[in-house]
């Protein structure tokens, strides 16, 4: 048998090709692995590298336009001190002997008013008087009562007319209280106040405060006060603010000092608080005192006393809801805006309302007080006279919304009157062009002021600021000397102020009451050429005086409001007549009254510069 011998199969040995491939493709890996890695770290960079600064352009820049601030031209106002030509020789007697007793630098209040119905407007001056520990004058001082010829000629007729009365007077309000056509006159003291009931406008007036039930406590310091009818009822009501819980021995020991030696005049600081008093008029010769329960009594929150030290009030109906409201200006301590339910209640709402304070929330020495549209739209203004180094107060609030905002600064009042203390202060047109300008009667309250403060002085100048309307950046400019006269800008220790036309050419002219000094009367001697309109409610449904009532004139392609108030400034009580300035308008084309109780009347076509009664229709 033969047998074959076969070679053994041969295997290829490929461990070294497999090594090829896994070395080329772990290279492919890393090139893959790299490669995202790159494009990641590109793609991170590219969203977290800073941004490059912009590349810098030279561009031209064009010069800017200069703004040229439009050029104010103030009008020629010169004013003429008649006091002594036109017969008013008063002068203010505040019983200061060297204690320095704080009354003694707070008073007096003025006021013109048409005591005899004659159509042209009379004078009443409020005095004070010795300290009843001091000797007995031959002569007691007594208030003021002048009558106006029509001409702007006045004689005393104080002897004898009731108001020859002594006591430490402070205040004044004028009003009919009893509907009779004749205005009667409250006087505001420190210690029981008064109420004297004209007489058939004979120049004789009737004490009827222990039947009227008005008199307040004996130890009440009473200032400011006005008639308002706060609960529509068609007769006037009272509002008396009171100032401070005073008494000679707690003043004396205090121990105030101007500088190291000299005593000075206290401040409202270390005294208490008190109430006012609103007094309903019972419409039978006798009021009766709602202030706790009409809600016009304010507490410190934090003490529980009461809070208000108040010198100035006026009225005024904010909230266009038909009822006025009370606002009242308290020396260091916030301001109050009462605002009326009406149900016979007010809700004290000054903080919210923006009033209450200054810019940075800081109460102020708030002295005289007014209100009124000044642009003559629906924009409403409160004035507050403030203490030195405080600026006068513009708080402006519109159409109903009751949240003011003060303007002082912004519409440049503010800075002007910063250095000076104002005490009355009011609204009015003087030069008869349709917008309202803003008075300041000025004083300080120490004699020896300049002594330590170089800016100040005992004796201040009126100030006067002309509204040039709200088109300008500054609406209130301060007249120069040049332009009002040297008789207006002539310093003195100014307290309350009021306005009236007594000569009866159309202009307003004002009456500047002081303490311790005579008073000083300044014609209005304006030669505008503007046309002007006088308006004078008589009312019959409602209050006599038609105070609160709002008139609306249109001349032209202008419409002017203001309200029938005479209670505002300090003190002080302004005239009944309402005068519209119409600057070049010749007649007005129609006056629309809304009556306090919410009637309207309309009258069409009126011929300007003459004084226009209008009584109530029904």
């Amino acid at each position: 048998m033969s047998t074959s011998k076969q070679s053994p199969e041969l295997i290829p040995d490929t461990s070294e090709g497999d090594d090829a491939i896994i070395g080329r493709a772990l290279r492919w890996s890393l090139l893959v692995i790299l490669v995202v890695l790159g494009v990641g770290t590109a793609i991170v960079y590219r969203l977290t590298r800073p941004v490059p600064p912009p590349v810098l352009k030279n561009t031209p820049l064009s010069p800017p336009s200069r703004r040229q601030p439009s050029k104010i031209q103030l009008p020629q106002l010169p004013w003429t001190d008649v006091t002594q030509s036109a017969g008013i020789l008063f002068k203010h007697e505040n019983g200061a002997s060297g204690d320095k007793l704080l009354p003694e630098t707070m008073g007096g209040g003025c006021a013109f008013f048409d005591y005899d119905g004659d159509g042209d407007q009379d004078i009443l001056l409020v005095n004070s008087k010795r300290w009843p520990w001091d000797p007995e004058p031959e002569q007691p001082a007594t208030m003021g009562l002048f009558r106006n010829d029509g001409t702007g000629r006045f004689t005393d007729i104080t002897d004898g007319s009731g108001l020859d009365v002594s006591l430490y007077g402070m205040g004044v309000a004028t009003g009919d209280f009893d509907n009779d056509s004749h205005v009667d006159v409250f006087l505001s003291a420190l210690g029981p106040n008064r109420l004297f009931r004209n007489m058939e406008g004979s120049g004789q007036f009737e004490d009827v405060t222990e039947a009227a039930s008005i008199s307040g406590d004996k130890n009440q310091w009473s200032t400011s006060c006005g008639w308002l009818d706060y609960d529509g009822d068609g007769d006037l009501d009272l509002f008396v603010a009171n100032y401070l819980q005073w008494t000679k021995d707690f003043d004396l020991a205090q121990n105030f000092r101007l500088t190291g030696e000299d005593r000075a005049y206290g401040r409202p600081q270390a005294f208490e608080g008190t109430y006012p008093y609103l007094y309903r008029n019972d419409s039978n010769g006798s009021f009766t005192d709602v202030s706790a329960t009409a809600g016009v009594r304010v507490n410190d929150p934090s003490t529980g006393v009461p809070l208000a030290k108040a010198l100035g009030v006026t009225f005024a109906d904010f909230d266009i809801d038909g009822w006025i409201d009370i606002v009242v200006a308290n020396d260091t301590v916030r301001n109050f805006l009462f605002q009326n339910q009406g149900n016979g209640t007010f809700v004290e709402i000054g903080r919210p309302a923006g009033v209450a304070f200054d810019m940075d929330g800081n109460a102020r020495g708030a002295m005289g007080i007014d209100s009124a549209p000044f642009r003559n739209n629906d924009a409403m203004g409160i004035a507050i006279g403030n203490f030195s180094n405080e600026m006068t107060a513009l708080y402006v609030t519109y159409s109903d919304t009751l949240q003011f905002t003060d303007e002082a600064v912004s519409n440049g009042l503010g800075p002007q009157t910063r250095l000076e203390l104002s005490f009355g202060v009011f609204f009015f047109d003087c030069d008869l062009d349709g917008r309202l300008d803003l008075f300041a009667a000025n004083g300080h309250l120490e004699e020896d002021i300049n002594t330590i403060q170089p800016s100040q002085h005992y004796e201040q100048s009126p100030q006067l600021f002309w509204n040039c309307g709200a088109v300008q950046s500054t609406e209130f400019v301060p007249f120069p000397a040049s332009n009002s006269g040297e008789d207006f800008t002539r310093p003195l220790v100014g307290r309350g102020a009021s306005f009236a036309d007594i000569d009866n050419d159309g202009d307003l002219d004002l009456l500047i009451a002081t303490t311790g000094q005579p008073a000083r009367l300044l014609r209005n001697d304006q030669q505008s050429g503007h046309h002007w309109l006088r308006v004078k409610l008589n009312g019959s449904t409602v209050n006599r005086d038609a105070i609160g009532a709002w008139i609306e004139v249109q001349a032209s392609d202008q419409v002017f409001n203001r309200q029938v108030m005479p209670t505002r400034s300090y003190v002080s009580q302004v005239e009944l007549p309402v005068t519209f300035g119409l600057g070049s308008s010749t007649r007005v084309d129609q006056i629309t009254v809304r009556w306090p109780d919410g009637t309207t009347q309309s009258i069409a076509d009126v011929a300007a510069d003459q004084t226009l009664q209008i009584k109530q229709d029904h």
